[in-house]
C-alpha cells in the first residue's frame, strides 16, 4: 500500500509538472496569435531568448510570493523571479533588486515591446520598484506582493498603465554575461544587493 502510493504521488507530481508546461506553451502561442496587427507592427514577434523567457515565467505561476525568494521552493518576490528565469533562460546572473536591473540590457519604448522584456513599475513612491516579465498581448507575469503568487496581469488596468516606469530587453550576449550596458546617468553594479521589499498595496 505504502509503495503504490508513494508511486501515485510520483505520478501526480510528475503529470502536474507535464500539465504547466504544456499550459505555459499554450499561453505563449495565444500570446502571439492574438497580438494586434497594429502591435505586430510596432513589436517584434520574437527576440532571441525572449519565448524562452516566457515560457520558464509561465511555469512558475501559482508559486506564492516570499520576501527576499529567488527560487520555487522558497517561494519569489519581483526581482526573484525575474533573477532566476533570466538564469534560466539565458544564463545571465542579475542582480536581486529591480532598481538595479533596470541597468541591464537596453530601453524598449512602450509601443515596441516583446515577449521576454523586464516591465517596470512605481509601486513603493520612487520609479522602477516593481519588475514583472512581458508575455505578450498587453500582459505580463510577474510575483506581487505579499500573500500574492505568481500571475499574469494586464497592463491595461488603470493600476498598472498609471505606474508604469519602462522597459528594458536583455539579450543573451556572451561577452556582456553579468555586465550592466553602460548609459547615459547609469551607474555601477553595487557589490552586494538587497532584495525587494515587495510590490506595494496592490489594487487593480
Amino acid at each position: 500500500m505504502v509503495t503504490h502510493s508513494r508511486s501515485s504521488v510520483r505520478h501526480r507530481t510528475a503529470r502536474s509538472s507535464a500539465v504547466k508546461v504544456a499550459l505555459a506553451s499554450l499561453l505563449v502561442a495565444l500570446a502571439i496569435v492574438h497580438t494586434t496587427p497594429a502591435r505586430a507592427e510596432e513589436s517584434d514577434a520574437a527576440t532571441p531568448g525572449g519565448v524562452e523567457i516566457v515560457m520558464r515565467a509561465l511555469s512558475f505561476l501559482g508559486v506564492p510570493y516570499q520576501l527576499g525568494g529567488d527560487d520555487p521552493a522558497r517561494g519569489f518576490d519581483c526581482s526573484g523571479l525575474v533573477r532566476y528565469v533570466v538564469d534560466l533562460a539565458l544564463g545571465l546572473d542579475l542582480p536581486h533588486r529591480s532598481e538595479a536591473l533596470r541597468r541591464f540590457g537596453h530601453t524598449v519604448k512602450s509601443g515596441a515591446l516583446a515577449p521576454g522584456d523586464l516591465l517596470f513599475f512605481n509601486t513603493l513612491g520612487r520609479p522602477f520598484s516593481h519588475v514583472g516579465l512581458y508575455i505578450g498581448d498587453g500582459r505580463f507575469v510577474h510575483a506581487p506582493a505579499r500573500g500574492g503568487q505568481v500571475r499574469i496581469e494586464s497592463m491595461q488596468i488603470p493600476y498598472w498603465r498609471k505606474r508604469f516606469s519602462g522597459a528594458r530587453r536583455i539579450s543573451p550576449a556572451p561577452d556582456r554575461v553579468g555586465i550592466p550596458h553602460s548609459e547615459p546617468g547609469g551607474s555601477e553594479r553595487p557589490a552586494q544587493e538587497s532584495p525587494d521589499v515587495g510590490g506595494g498595496d496592490q489594487k487593480p
